[in-house]
């Protein structure tokens, strides 16, 4: 039986056991720069800077989602940008995925959020057909980022 709910402070082992699961699926582990106590510190306080959501099967962590609020310039409204979305290897093909999207869903419902907002690599071609039939468009688009620690 599927399970999703809130990350809580208690699930920060399974969650970043995960989050080391899927940086070395995509061969990025060596990018994995955070650890247990900065996402304690950053994401389970009375202000946090992301959220996170978990799922279980049958009492197994399984797959989570994190997130952050943001704001559209463009938009005039807050909108959610998904960070990670990661079931383990041994639980695909059973729908989790699609219950944590749809959790995420009505989690925006609640909050009046109307636009969520995530990135997928060119070639996830199994991810990409996923999203497209949950009703996600999938463009295209060059993302542009400074790691300005490495530009002193």
């Amino acid at each position: 039986m599927i399970d999703i709910k809130q990350a809580q402070a208690e699930d920060l082992d399974a969650l970043f056991e995960m989050m080391r699961e899927i940086a070395d699926y995509h061969d990025q582990l060596p990018y994995l720069k955070t650890d247990k106590a900065e996402l304690l510190s950053a994401g389970f306080n009375h202000n946090p800077d992301f959220g996170a959501i978990m799922a279980t099967y049958d009492d197994a962590p399984t797959g989570y989602i994190t997130y952050t609020l943001n704001y559209s310039i463009w938009q005039g409204k807050r909108f959610m940008n998904i960070d990670d979305v990661f079931v383990k290897a041994g639980f695909r093909g059973k729908k989790i995925g699609e219950a944590m999207m749809l959790h995420i869903k009505g989690l925006c419902r609640d909050m009046n959020i109307d636009r969520v907002k995530w990135e997928v690599e060119e070639d996830n071609t199994p991810a990409i057909r996923f999203y497209k039939r949950l009703g996600a468009t999938v463009t295209i688009k060059g993302v542009c980022h400074w790691d300005l620690s490495s530009l002193r």
